[in-house]
């Protein structure tokens, strides 16, 4: 490529951050990675009816939590700022101007015969298409009587009424359309602020935008934007047109496919680096069996010629799957520490503060089953506070009846009391002898022990799961059980 490759990702604070622009984001930064170029965020704010109070720093959060770093624009500045598009509405103006001059552009007096008591917002809504506009062939005088003196502030730009319009899209291949289909539009709003189409072409030609990567529902703005650099004398920038993200029924996304804000995400327990993994694979692939790939593997391979054109399907239960993939590759510490936000957010107060050298001897227990970290605390509670007022009669396991299960509890109370050795090893060894000795399977006898020690039917291995108890928590379990049972008999 002959000139720096500079791509941008430029989000309106309109709402939270989703998986679909977000994976825009995320797929114009690894280009950048790949080809050693600028990854610039630009926040375009101009529709200021609709702006959202937190949602940029929700934006950057959900960037900087994916490890998606950005050379240029808020916080860290950069040679063609400013990165917000409020601040650069005189570049808008003059550019306007420039092009009324030209007569590429002209100004729209529709909203001034529009009733009095319709709002601003209203009005530009209602011009915003402009099949039914004639300014551009309004007289002087009609424009006077029109105006009564006063210019408007709405401007429209001029399409060309013949001709073709051609891109040639570096996933899409050549798209074309034909001049006298499209309208003219808006590109200076009533209330002094620039609409995307100005705005949008503007920066990526002064920031020195190589190429725009975004969504496929921008494909038709494409003509428009072309048309303007066209009229400015811009050199274009090279169009890629993203593949649409769908859900599982092939439905577009929406909430009810799990396409929450990215700091949903990240409260409900995935990895960042799972769901970057994720998001890769919606229009992108390494070929055409990997699905679990690191981030550097991906920056080394990045080409678009691997984006698809048809439309990626946003599957929940993959990103579960791959979500434990991920989990299952940290270590007894990476898994601690990742666990323990969500252990503090969750456990009841008298389980807290976690220690986290006894939580790293449980985190591997609980590695293999494990899919998200918001399961943490329900998994381990447990582990930090015996449950004593479990149903008792979930001790008694399937081909057993009170007595038998009584008499296996007593005897594991008697075995576990006297030892102190608690090596998995050699607590196997003990309680298997003891299971035989009453005649109980594995099975039986050990689902007794099982659910004293943890309330529950379902539990990390049995062995490893008490030798971390320990002896007095397991001795006081098997006690507590052994009490209440009698006690319920």
């Amino acid at each position: 490529m002959p000139r720096e490759v500079r791509v941008r990702f430029a989000p309106s604070p309109t709402g939270l951050p989703h998986i679909g622009n977000i994976r825009t984001a995320l797929f114009n930064w690894l280009f950048a990675r790949h080809h050693g170029g600028k990854f610039i965020v630009r926040v375009e704010d101009t529709d200021q009816a609709r702006l959202v109070p937190g949602s940029i720093e929700a934006m950057l959060d959900g960037l900087r939590w994916l490890n998606i770093d950005w050379d240029e624009g808020p916080e860290v500045g950069g040679p063609y700022g400013p990165y917000y598009q409020s601040e650069r509405l005189q570049i808008y103006h003059d550019l306007a101007g420039k092009l009324v001059t030209q007569g590429n552009a002209y100004h729209c007096y529709c909203s001034q015969k529009l009733p009095s008591q319709d709002s601003q917002e209203q009005r530009d809504r209602r011009v915003s298409a402009s099949a039914d506009c004639k300014c551009r062939d309004l007289t002087p005088g009609e424009i006077s009587k029109l105006s009564k003196g006063q210019e408007s502030k709405v401007v429209r730009f001029a399409m060309p009424k013949e001709g073709i319009t051609r891109v040639n899209d570096l996933i899409r291949g050549a798209v074309e359309w034909r001049n006298e289909t499209l309208n003219d539009f808006i590109i200076m709003k009533s209330d002094g602020f620039p609409t995307y189409h100005l705005a949008v072409v503007a920066d990526d030609k002064l920031m020195e935008i190589s190429h725009v990567m975004r969504a496929e529902e921008w494909l038709p703005s494409t003509p428009r934007h072309l048309q303007l650099c066209e009229a400015l004398g811009y050199e274009p920038p090279k169009y890629a047109h993203l593949p649409m993200i769908m859900g599982s029924d092939r439905a577009k996304l929406s909430k009810r496919h799990g396409a929450t804000a990215i700091g949903e995400y990240k409260d409900n327990g995935f990895l960042p680096e799972a769901l970057t993994n994720f998001m890769v694979l919606l229009g992108w692939a390494l070929d055409d069996k990997t699905d679990v790939v690191s981030t550097q593997t991906v920056i080394e391979n990045f080409t678009l010629d691997r984006v698809t054109k048809s439309s990626a399907i946003f599957d929940q239960e993959k990103l579960l799957w791959m979500n434990g993939m991920y989990i299952r590759e940290l270590t007894a510490e990476q898994l601690a520490g990742r666990m323990t936000p969500f252990l503090e957010r969750d456990l009841s107060e008298d389980m807290l503060p976690v220690d986290q050298e006894y939580l790293q001897q449980i985190a591997p227990l609980l590695q293999e089953r494990i899919k998200s970290l918001e399961e943490s605390a329900n998994i381990t509670s447990y582990f930090f506070k015996a449950d004593e007022e479990f149903d008792t009669g979930t001790l008694v396991q399937k081909g057993m009846d009170r007595d038998s299960t009584l008499s296996a509890l007593k005897a594991a109370l008697d075995d576990l009391s006297a030892t102190d050795d608690f090596h998995q090893e050699k607590l196997e060894e003990m309680l298997n002898a003891t299971g035989e000795r009453l005649e109980l399977s594995r099975r039986q006898f050990f689902g007794v022990l099982r659910t004293a020690a943890t309330g529950r039917s379902v539990s990390p291995p049995l062995f490893e799961m008490l030798e971390v108890l320990g002896k007095d928590r397991i001795v006081s379990r098997i006690k507590n059980a052994v009490d209440r049972f009698s006690a319920a008999s």
